[in-house]
């Protein structure tokens, strides 16, 4: 049985604790799951976690982690926000938005159900991949087999021979060319089979998974790195497999068995909501942008080798106007505006000829800060804060969110 337990970014879990699951029942956070969390954490250098005396507090990476039969789902949260907004939802929404998750290949019905978190989005995607590919028939390639024959056929493989056929000297044992279907992308997606098998026990998911193992051909076992996904190149004849290999390659790279030499097996899906606010406000910007052009992470060099990087860039089509727009993932307060930031949106401004910049913050409503809106002394670059509502009325993701965007912008 899995147990899904739903924390927020920056929240803390404390040893031996109990807590309560989205089905009601109590979990005491066990010192196995303490210990694995910590583990990969190290394995991260740090970044996903911070440990606390006898606890582990999150940061600001969402998303989800499995360690055995346990399911943490980590949230985004806006503070003074209704109880009544379901932030796995508007995560999932992010995601889709930003082409992180294609929600529409497994269906919008399915997502709707209550038990259904983000890695069983993923492992369901996956497997319909699969079955779409089985149903399709697997593509066969020519690909390089050394073993023992009965006949000699291409490279003898001389001191492999001499090592197994002392004997047996009817064998050659030989490198030779196979057409057929055990080729790396078979080998990628029977591993992520694997996983998705090892991680499904006890679910509807398991014997689904089964079944496309068994309609799978035999391969040979692969370790997978990112340096293997890196050397992949498709063809007209696998470019059906892009997505599949895509998704397996998720699954794959973010799976932990054995963590550190102990014998607990963990996979996690997390994202830095940093680069996911970002990357939505983007998107959400193109898609309203009539009146302007936009570019993200645009870099022009300053020294040496050192980048200057603004978040969006945006130029008006009619008076070729430039402004900047730097994205915050954090709770507003004056407290948190920092020189840093004012100096960043200064130093952008200057360089890309913009008439200003904004700090863009998540909040309960959207306001421009008339009080916080000047501009520097010396130069007349405009720096203002903005105060952007991501939810609508009904606590679902707004969308309408370019627009208010747009609304927020000083053009004058």
């Amino acid at each position: 049985m899995q147990y899904v337990l739903q924390v927020y970014e920056h929240d803390t879990l404390y040893l031996n604790q109990s807590y309560t699951t989205v089905t009601g029942d109590n979990l005491r956070f066990a010192e196995l799951y303490f210990n694995v969390l910590l583990k990969y954490n190290e394995l991260h250098q740090g970044k996903y976690f911070a440990p606390v005396y006898q606890g582990i507090r999150f940061k600001s990476y969402v998303g989800i982690l499995q360690v055995d039969d346990l399911v943490i789902e980590i949230l985004p949260k806006i503070q003074r926000t209704p109880t009544t907004v379901n932030w796995r939802d508007v995560l999932i929404e992010m995601l889709r938005e930003t082409d992180r998750l294609k929600i529409t290949e497994v269906g919008e019905a399915f997502v709707d159900k209550q038990q259904i978190h983000l890695l069983d989005i993923y492992f369901d995607w996956f497997l319909t991949e699969v079955e779409e590919l089985l149903h399709g028939g697997l593509v066969k390639q020519y690909y390089q087999e050394t073993k023992d024959t009965l006949a000699l056929k291409g490279k003898l493989e001389f001191v492999g021979h001499l090592q197994r056929n002392l004997i047996h000297q009817e064998r050659f044992y030989n490198t030779h060319q196979v057409y057929g279907t055990d080729h790396r992308f078979h080998q990628i997606l029977h591993l992520g089979l694997e996983v998705v098998a090892r991680l499904s026990r006890g679910t509807y998911r398991y014997g689904r998974c089964k079944t496309a193992q068994l309609n799978f051909p035999e391969v040979r076992e692969i370790r997978a790195d990112e340096q293997l996904f890196e050397r992949l190149s498709y063809s007209r004849k696998t470019e059906s497999y892009r997505t599949a290999i895509e998704l397996a390659r998720l699954i794959i790279l973010n799976y932990a068995p054995n963590v550190k030499a102990g014998q607990e097996n963990m996979l996690a899906l997390l994202f830095n909501m940093n680069e996911l606010w970002e990357q939505y406000v983007l998107t959400q910007l193109l898609n309203y942008s009539k009146d302007w052009t936009i570019w993200g992470q645009e870099s022009k060099r300053f020294w040496r080798d050192k980048t200057l990087r603004p978040d969006i860039l945006l130029r008006h089509r009619t008076s070729g106007k430039q402004f900047v727009i730097d994205t915050k993932w954090k709770n507003y307060s004056y407290d948190t505006i920092s020189s840093q930031d004012l100096r960043q949106i200064y130093v952008y401004a200057d360089y890309w000829d913009a008439v200003g910049g904004m700090l863009l913050y998540p909040h309960t409503e959207t306001l421009k800060k008339d009080e916080l809106c000047a501009t520097y002394h010396g130069k007349a670059y405009v720096a203002q804060i903005g105060l952007l509502s991501i939810l609508d009325e009904g606590g679902s993701l707004n969308k309408n969110l370019g627009k208010d965007i747009l609304g927020l912008i000083d053009f004058t």
